[in-house]
């Protein structure tokens, strides 16, 4: 053994001591990698949790309940199909398939509970039109209109978010495209 092998210096290498750190040049760019990665997904709005809507006293997930169980919209807000409001429904419509289904899921027993107790969920609004808007949901789902083409894809959203912005040129335009009147009165009264 000579004397470089001792210190750790490979025999025959001319001497010069071989640095075995950690490759911080390799760390660096990979951090950059995935800094920039990261960057794109939220860029294109596809990094979760990226485009959730407001959290809700009780989640629900419009993914599993219209998604996965296929369940209609109209189940739960029933009342979009007759007035100008589609609602939101009341608690017992839950306790429908939740008096049997996941009974002891902690946010289905706290909505059991308020169902007893007769105490109301204050849920977060997430669609908004301006006061001075007047807009008919049965007079739109009569007309064929989607609900998706104002909420957006709701059955792949776990919490729902505002799809588009309620904006006059979204519904003109939308108007125009069906050829439908877009007098001012008809949707300003």
């Amino acid at each position: 053994m000579t004397a470089a092998a001792g210190k750790g210096i490979p025999a025959g290498s001319g001497g010069t001591p071989h640095k075995t750190g950690p490759p911080w040049g390799n760390v660096a760019a990979a951090v950059v990698v995935l800094c920039a990665a990261a960057a794109a997904l939220v860029y294109l709005d596809r990094l979760y949790p990226v485009g959730l809507g407001p959290r809700q006293p009780i989640p629900f997930s419009h993914r599993v309940h219209a998604g996965i169980k296929q369940i209609s919209c109209f189940m739960c807000h029933d009342s979009a199909t007759r007035s100008s409001r589609a609602g939101i429904p009341p608690l017992q419509t839950c306790l429908l398939c939740h008096a049997r289904i996941i009974r002891t899921y902690p946010y289905i027993a706290r909505l059991r509970e308020l169902v007893a107790l007769n105490q109301p969920v204050v849920w977060q609004r997430v669609n908004w039109v301006p006061e001075f808007v007047y807009f008919d949901h049965s007079m739109h789902l009569r007309r064929g209109v989607d609900c998706g083409h104002c909420h957006g894809d709701i059955r792949h959203m776990d919490r729902v978010a505002g799809a588009v912005k309620f904006e006059m040129g979204f519904c003109i335009q939308c108007h125009r495209d069906n050829r439908v009147t877009h007098d001012c009165f008809v949707c300003h009264r």
